[in-house]
């Protein structure tokens, strides 16, 4: 190995060492909130906030250390990958203390006898999203792809937990004896924060990929419902029409608000005009989706306007008026499909 490339490795190897040393940090200054918050401790929950500043001066020494890096080695391929990452992995992991504060602030104000549940989903929140953490932190400094990709996976848990939390939440401020607004609102913070260092651990696991192949995170494909009055006629066409006109940028489905026996007889003319395949359509009701409507990122009423009872918070709904002219609706259907996904994945939209 010449003087350069041992000088290269060294200088690796030291960045290396830094962000797992960071990542330690910034994992236990969130143990240490959700400790302080389920304690009543507001001692060490304002020591952990004093304790992220050193993290942020951190941070901000290993940013100029990786542009020193760059402008010594001029590095490629592997050694490029390896600055690139570190440099979001930084910013990740700065965000990851700034949640750790947030959750010691809400310790100071919060009342320590939390409701018993709120406080177990606390619990288990904090130990899987910090498991994911440090997981996703050892898979980046070892190159491990497998421990990347299967580290990611565990978010559906945390997320399945965010989504209890607002379920309780609601509970608990429609109970008789109701929780505080204030109360409501500063568990919330506490349960979006552990949410959110979960997501961070998942950008973490994708650098690592990254770094260790060059492989990038795929555009993001959206989930998409179509919804009209009985699932008979135009959610779909709409459907069919998405997916033949955008296969790589969605997948897409429909449903009815109340859905019918069969297909309209016309329907299957009308989809052969456009080239559209209507093999096992078969009606199905809104309804029958349950919770898998918080799957969808958008749905789309594509006749009367009769709306959701509870629109999924992650979910946007839009309305779309067809003209009564059947050739009128294809057209303004083509149109408003196209507009949808250019906005959700650009005008090169696959």
């Amino acid at each position: 190995m010449s003087f350069y490339e041992r000088r290269l490795q060294a200088d690796i190897d030291e960045i290396r060492a830094e962000i797992v040393a960071i990542g330690e940090t910034v994992e236990q200054l969130v143990a240490r909130s959700v400790k302080a918050l389920l304690s009543g401790d507001d001692v060490d929950a304002y020591e952990v906030v004093l304790d992220d500043l050193p993290v942020n001066r951190r941070v901000r020494a290993l940013d100029k250390r990786c542009h020193a890096f760059v402008a010594r080695h001029l590095p490629s391929a592997g050694p490029l990958r390896f600055v690139s990452s570190v440099l979001r992995l930084n910013i990740a992991l700065e965000r990851i203390g700034d949640y750790g504060v947030s959750i010691a602030r809400q310790a100071t104000v919060l009342d320590a006898d939390l409701p018993r549940e709120a406080a177990r989903l606390i619990a288990a929140m904090d130990e899987q999203a910090r498991l994911m953490l440090r997981q996703a932190v050892r898979a980046w400094a070892e190159q491990n792809t497998e421990l990347a990709l299967g580290t990611k996976a565990m978010a559906g848990t945390v997320d399945s937990g965010l989504h209890d939390a607002y379920t309780l939440l609601v509970e608990l401020g429609e109970a008789e004896d109701g929780s505080p607004v204030r109360e409501l609102f500063g568990l919330l913070t506490v349960y979006a924060r552990l949410e959110r260092v979960s997501d961070q651990a998942k950008n973490i696991c994708e650098e690592a990929v990254f770094a260790a192949t060059g492989e990038t995170k795929p555009p993001k494909r959206y989930k998409v419902l179509f919804v009209d009055q009985t699932n008979t006629s135009w959610s779909q066409i709409a459907e069919r029409m998405a997916r033949k006109a955008y296969p790589g940028s969605g997948a897409y489905s429909s449903a009815g608000w109340a859905p019918g026996a069969a297909l309209h007889r016309d329907l299957a003319t009308l989809a052969d005009d456009l080239g559209l395949d209507l093999e096992g359509a078969v009606p199905k009701g809104v309804e029958a989706l349950d919770r898998e409507l918080e799957d969808f990122h958008v749905i789309v009423s594509v006749d009367e306007d009769r709306g959701l009872p509870e629109i999924p918070f992650y979910t946007a709904y839009l309305h779309w008026s067809l003209p009564e002219n059947r050739e009128a609706a294809v057209q303004e259907l083509s149109v408003r499909i196209a507009g949808l996904m250019e906005r959700l994945r650009g005008e090169d939209a696959p």
